[in-house]
């Protein structure tokens, strides 16, 4: 048990308690509650108090808060007297001991005590506070503060001489202009350090001056690693390659050369970065030379240039563009992080062998394009000649699980898990995001994506993952939400999706959901980026036969097969088109094809199950669905899925015991969670309970 954990109940109670009143702080308030990790603890802390602290200067400051640290406001709270003093207090202690979280460094764990006691004695008296305010009552004065009297006596008032007025106000627009440039100019670095928000950066490809075209690689390797090394600290908000590349290519730009820093400066404007980085790759002799500068991407002032150089050998470059990530974000912090660099960045876990990088970087891009069968064996070579490449073996295991080789998944992501703390926060969060995806429940999966929108709520895989989640457990309606804008942001950098995931899930809620005008703009917009696509004809199909367009979805039935058959066999793509029409609602037709699925291959268990399940869960005929899956577990007796379908056969029958000892079974076998089992043996306890 935490040490604490009393300190979490007391939170709990107060979340029941102003539950429904205020959304935006129940929202952090339970994913503090929800935390296991201790930094995370006091990252939601301080998020609970600046949803908190920006309301307070909204009502009493009569402002918008802004970037303004919360420090400030709360000294400026205080010095008016809008708040209590033993809630400034308060107030002080968590702000100070909360930035160990937000910015990680070595503290005390019981130091998270007194964090969350303020912060519940800050929320009981903000409950007061709002409740009051609600009924129109004013808050009485905090104690021991006598309010500023801001009327003075007409007797004693004087109206001084207009031109003295005029002078003195000058003198103070003149002093207001001076101290305005000095401390908020936006090329000023000190003053996006000092801020509580977090600085945004673009990282531009290198170009390659080496005239040594095997250097190439490394333009677009460079900037693949900055960004994974840099977006390890919270501090930095790093923008991802992908939307910088897509920029490129929308500017023409057909080499590196062309990227002068007056355009590399409009691409990271457009990706809404204050800070860009740029360089190159020099030879001198026997001496390989990485020059590398950041930019402000407003005024395009360089506020610094980096030069590392090593001997000319490839073998060295991962050790030469460690040492350049190291200067860049050591000049970012502040300096008093630059004393305990080792405390304050857990170390960036790489490769040092140019070929295993190099088996990464196509192994990912195959991963990409649904080349899963190109992507496994580039992926395992990068690993075979490093096996210490964590992001290598990352990768490799999430393709087992989309393949559905949850064993050879599991394997790697259990590797990963162990290793997880000598990775930085946002990338130790995605290896405990894949290990529950394999070990874990939804509820475990959304706790990571959420931390991870936190780091960065502009990646566009976070707000997939989490459409692709609520889909899958059936809550379409939660899904729309994310998956528009994860679109939209793509439509902002003015990209395509590299992956059509985004339309099939996104299409998929709308149809589920009953929008279908917004479903059919979305494939007229699909249609663009992923045209002759095979998901796309069959989400297209789902649509027209949702709607009765009969005829109309037909017509796309021989496209569809002559598509497919480029990688599935004849039996498989019925089974296919049985979908596709089961889930637009036409099921004779679904039957059909399902028929001819079986009929190709009668002996395929996975043939029988399709079948099957369709004719258990539409009520077509149960006893019959029950023989066919009976079949199909002779050759397979413990595949969970075969299990389920059988329990749920049973289930319909009445049979209500037997069809739980089924039901129980599948669960202890699932290889990973199943929505569809989770519902079943849900209503199979309800009955015989």
């Amino acid at each position: 048990m935490a040490i604490w954990s009393a300190e979490i109940k007391e939170l709990e109670k107060l979340f029941g308690t102003l539950k429904g009143q205020l959304p935006d702080l129940e929202k952090e308030l339970i994913r503090l509650v929800k935390a296991d990790d201790e930094n995370m603890i006091l990252l939601y802390s301080r998020r609970c108090l600046e949803v908190i602290i920006t309301d307070l200067c909204e009502r009493e400051l009569k402002r918008p808060r802004k970037t303004e640290p919360l420090k400030g406001i709360i000294e400026k709270l205080n010095k008016e007297g809008k708040v209590p003093s033993h809630i400034i207090t308060s107030m002080d202690g968590l702000n100070s001991l909360s930035t160990y979280g937000v910015h990680p460094k070595d503290f005390d764990p019981e130091q998270l005590k007194p964090v969350l006691s303020n912060l519940a004695i800050i929320i009981k008296w903000y409950l007061k506070y709002k409740a009051a305010a609600a009924s129109g009552m004013k808050e009485s004065a905090p104690e021991n503060i006598i309010p500023e009297l801001h009327v003075i006596p007409a007797e004693v008032t004087r109206k001084p001489k207009k031109n003295l007025v005029k002078i003195f106000t000058g003198i103070l627009l003149i002093i207001a202009v001076i101290i305005f440039t000095k401390l908020f100019s936006s090329s000023n670095m000190a003053n996006m350090r000092s801020t509580d928000r977090r600085i945004s950066i673009a990282v531009m490809p290198f170009q390659n001056m080496t005239n040594d075209t095997a250097w190439n690689i490394w333009q677009d390797g460079i900037q693949d690693i900055l960004i994974t090394s840099l977006s390890g600290t919270e501090e930095l908000m790093v923008r991802q390659a992908q939307p910088v590349k897509g920029m490129i290519e929308i500017e023409g730009l057909v080499n590196n050369s062309m990227i002068t820093p007056a355009m590399a400066s409009k691409i990271s404007k457009k990706l809404d970065s204050e800070i860009f980085i740029n360089g190159n790759i020099k030879q001198a002799g026997k001496i390989i030379r990485l020059n590398a500068q950041l930019t402000n991407t407003r005024t395009k002032e360089i506020f610094k240039s980096f030069q590392i150089e090593g001997v000319f050998k490839e073998e060295m470059i991962m050790r030469i563009i460690d040492s350049l990530s190291a200067q860049v974000k050591n000049f970012i912090l502040v300096d008093k992080l630059k004393k305990n660099v080792s405390g304050n960045f857990q170390p960036y876990i790489s490769t040092n062998s140019p070929e295993a990088y190099r088996y990464f970087i196509h192994g990912a891009k195959a991963m990409s394009a649904r080349d899963l069968a190109t992507s496994s064996s580039l992926l395992k070579k990068a690993i075979a000649i490093d096996s210490n490449f964590i992001w290598a073996s990352y990768t490799l295991s999430y393709g087992y699980y989309r393949w559905a080789r949850y064993d050879q998944a599991k394997e790697l992501a259990i590797k990963l898990y162990k290793r997880k703390d000598q990775l930085p926060p946002q990338q130790k969060l995605w290896v405990n995001y894949l290990y529950s995806i394999l070990f874990g429940s939804p509820d475990d999966r959304l706790t990571y994506l959420d931390q991870l929108e936190d780091i960065d709520d502009q990646s566009q895989q976070v707000l997939l993952h989490k459409g692709l989640l609520y889909c899958e457990i059936q809550q379409y309606e939660k899904a729309i939400p994310p998956l528009e804008k994860a679109l939209k942001l793509y439509d902002n950098w003015g990209l395509k999706p590299e992956w059509i995931d985004y339309y099939e899930a996104l299409g998929k809620a709308y149809n589920r959901t009953g929008k279908y005008r917004k479903e059919k703009r979305l494939y007229k917009k699909a249609e663009k980026d992923f045209s002759d696509n095979p998901i796309l004809i069959g989400r297209q199909m789902i649509l027209l036969l949702s709607t009765g367009e009969i005829a109309s979805a037909e017509e796309y039935v021989e496209k569809y097969i002559s598509i497919r058959k480029k990688t599935y066999d004849e039996s498989y793509i019925m089974t296919l088109l049985g979908d596709i029409y089961s889930e637009g609602e036409q099921q004779d037709k679904a039957e059909e094809y399902y028929r001819k699925s079986v009929s190709l291959q009668p002996e395929n268990p996975f043939n029988l199950s399709y079948l099957a399940r369709f004719l258990i869960d539409k009520d077509r005929n149960i006893k019959e669905g029950l023989d066919l899956i009976e079949k199909a577990l002779e050759i397979s007796p413990d595949y969970s899925s075969f299990l389920t379908t059988k329990g749920w056969g049973l289930y319909k029958q009445g049979k209500y015991k037997e069809a739980l000892g089924v039901l129980e079974k599948s669960w202890e076998l699932k290889p990973v969670y199943y929505h569809r089992l989770y519902l079943a043996l849900e209503e199979a306890k309800k009955a015989v309970n």
